[in-house]
């Protein structure tokens, strides 16, 4: 175990730290088509088929390229993750509250979970800053072609990914060491030791899941744009967020201070259960 308490910053990606579907940086124009057209044949196909939506677009990534007669590879997908437009203070923010958990005698770390596509996240400026990041993933063939979706993640399987930061059971591989039993205090990080950052309604499961559990939820909306907010007055009228905040991640702004209260405050509330523990002898 570690030697100091473990505080967990979990990440939606696409509209919450980068300013739009990384999608629509490099590799929607890169097909000849606007993201409106792309997203529009997802939902007609998803429709039509019965299909899960995130199935669905990694199955066109891959149809539109082929007809293209450009087939992507993991090299592509990395190179355009370097494309990738982030909200203001984004590259700066993890050095910035990690640097606060230390002065609170914590350790914090960063995890993606996203439905989005983790070989563009691995190519993104700030791929070093997450301790995993959890996300769709391809399977290349024998040409190094993307060819099959190897990993999906939507916005009900993004839970699964909570439990294995929960236990620290990081490889997805390992599905039996992740539904064996373990005793809440010898999971590697409490709920109660996490947050959610999110942009929208398919971050919701997972918004519940950690509040509900005694951790925060925040969503996060674009300062300025019109209607930006709505999404964010309704999960907290829901109850399923607790803070609505600009996607403003600059020092001194309010997400920076929220989340340095609510770091503060798992601090305290982890020593006193400690002390608590330690006095019943457990």
């Amino acid at each position: 175990m570690p030697k100091k308490p473990i505080i967990a910053i979990l990440y939606d990606f696409d509209k919450t730290l980068s300013t739009k579907d990384m999608q629509e940086y490099s590799f929607i124009p890169n097909l000849g088509m606007t993201p409106e057209q792309f997203w529009s044949e997802v939902d007609k196909l998803a429709s039509r088929e019965k299909m899960d939506r995130i199935l669905a677009y990694m199955y066109l990534m891959i149809r539109k390229s082929s007809q293209r007669d450009q087939p992507i590879t993991r090299d592509v997908f990395v190179a355009q993750g370097k494309s990738i437009e982030y909200y203001p203070g984004v590259a700066s923010w993890f050095e910035r509250i990690n640097e606060f958990g230390e002065g609170r005698g914590v350790q914090i770390e960063h995890y993606v979970i996203s439905s989005g596509i983790r070989e563009i996240i691995e190519g993104s400026e700030i791929a070093d800053r997450f301790k995993a990041v959890f996300a769709c993933e391809f399977h290349y063939d024998a040409n190094g072609a993307a060819d099959w979706p190897k990993s999906v993640v939507n916005y009900t399987t993004k839970t699964q990914h909570l439990f294995r930061i929960n236990k620290g059971v990081l490889d997805i591989s390992k599905d039996l060491e992740l539904n064996r039993y373990t005793p809440e205090d010898d999971r590697r990080i409490p709920f109660r030791n996490m947050i959610y950052i999110g942009d929208g309604l398919t971050d919701v499961p997972c918004m519940k899941l950690v509040k509900v559990n005694g951790g925060r939820s925040i969503a996060v909306y674009p300062k300025g744009k019109k209607g930006g907010k709505d999404i964010g007055r309704e999960l907290l009228r829901d109850d399923r967020v607790d803070f609505i905040l600009p996607a403003d991640y600059s020092a001194g702004k309010e997400l920076e201070q929220t989340v340095q209260d609510i770091i503060a405050k798992m601090a305290i509330d982890g020593k006193l259960i400690a002390q608590h523990n330690k006095q019943r002898g457990l």
